[in-house]
């Protein structure tokens, strides 16, 4: 009996209270006071500010991070077997080239090269005397030849033992500075031990990595700016390489650049931030950014056609502070709707302000 009686309530509510004419006489507000019936007010054209496409030039800059790397390094380490007998260095001085590192003990190999310099000299005299006597036939040639040979052997032995020799000393491969040394005189040495660091700071190396796609605009010989971390200054760096191959799992191509560095300004390890000017397009197609639409598929945007709505997928390409460049899906004079795109579907009736 209770949902009856609220059922029957409900009915007469809406035949009496729901239904009741409006102020203007009509039911609903669908008829105007003279019986007419007259358009909703959601049923006109949603009114949207459109953007004309066309061409501009825009600058094809990159950022990337990148890393400082010494010009050259090399841990010097020792070739021979014996006591350290001089490390003649300081940590982080300048050594030239060629200079003196370390020394190790040499005697017995000093001692060996004396014998057989010695052994050298005789033979010599042996075989100046013998070949007198050879050229009035006092002896027979074979006597000359074994000592003439015997020579031979002795310089070749003479060439080993400086070989020897020369790997009791360690010296700097080229102009740069000391690091810290991992050894002190005194210590015994083994072939492979580690002795010192050997940096050269001036040039340096600037590695930094590009998406896939710049791959065409990256050319050796250009020039790349860079700022240090925290430092607002900027500095310039030239293309020297380019890696052969891009990078299958991260989809990026490694280069390579050299800057100067006279006042030791840049320490090997070094972040920094590159900005790389490739070559500009003087015939892009930019458009606002805000015209953009992400769908599943990639990204679309909606134009202006016979007074409607149209959808249109598009491919972008460079990306500046406001506008985004168009590859593919627009055409030169296009009438690009920038505003209201969340209430837009297809085919929706604009106008354009």
């Amino acid at each position: 009996m209770l949902v009856g009686v609220v059922i029957i309530v409900l009915v007469l509510g809406k035949l009496f209270v729901f239904s009741k004419p409006g102020k203007d006489g009509g039911t609903n507000g669908k008829k105007g006071g003279d019986g007419k019936n007259v358009k909703s007010s959601g049923g006109g054209a949603v009114p949207v500010n459109v953007y004309v496409v066309g061409r501009e030039s825009i600058e094809n800059q990159i950022f990337a991070s990148g890393t400082v790397l010494p010009n050259e390094e090399v841990n010097l380490m020792s070739e021979a077997t014996g006591k350290l007998v001089k490390l003649d260095i300081q940590e982080g001085a300048y050594v030239t080239k060629g200079q003196l590192i370390a020394k190790i003990n040499d005697r017995e190999l000093q001692a060996q090269l004396q014998k057989v310099i010695y052994n050298q000299e005789l033979s010599k005299k042996i075989e100046a005397r013998q070949k007198k006597l050879l050229n009035v036939e006092a002896i027979n040639l074979e006597e000359y030849d074994i000592t003439s040979n015997n020579i031979k052997v002795l310089e070749a032995e003479q060439e080993i033992l400086e070989a020897q020799l020369a790997r009791t000393e360690v010296r700097a491969p080229f102009n740069g500075r000391i690091g810290l040394k991992y050894i002190s005189e005194g210590a015994y040495m083994a072939p492979g031990t580690p002795i010192v660091t050997v940096v050269q700071s001036n040039p340096v190396k600037i590695d930094f990595t590009v998406p896939e796609k710049y791959t065409p605009n990256i050319r050796i010989g250009n020039v790349v700016k860079f700022n240090l971390d925290g430092d607002p200054s900027t500095f310039n760096a030239r293309i020297v390489a380019v890696d052969p191959k891009v990078d299958e799992n991260l989809r990026t191509l490694r280069v390579r650049a050299i800057a100067q560095n006279p006042d030791g300004r840049f320490f090997p390890g070094m972040f920094v931030k590159i900005l790389a000017d490739l070559d500009a397009d003087k015939n892009a197609m930019m458009i606002p950014t805000e015209a953009i639409v992400p769908v599943l598929k990639g990204k679309k945007v909606f134009v202006v056609k016979n007074g409607k709505a149209q959808e249109v997928m598009v491919t972008t390409g460079l990306r500046t502070d406001k506008k985004i460049q168009v590859m593919d899906g627009l055409q030169v004079g296009d009438s690009l709707i920038t505003s209201g795109i969340i209430a837009i579907k297809p085919n929706t009736a604009v106008n354009p302000l």
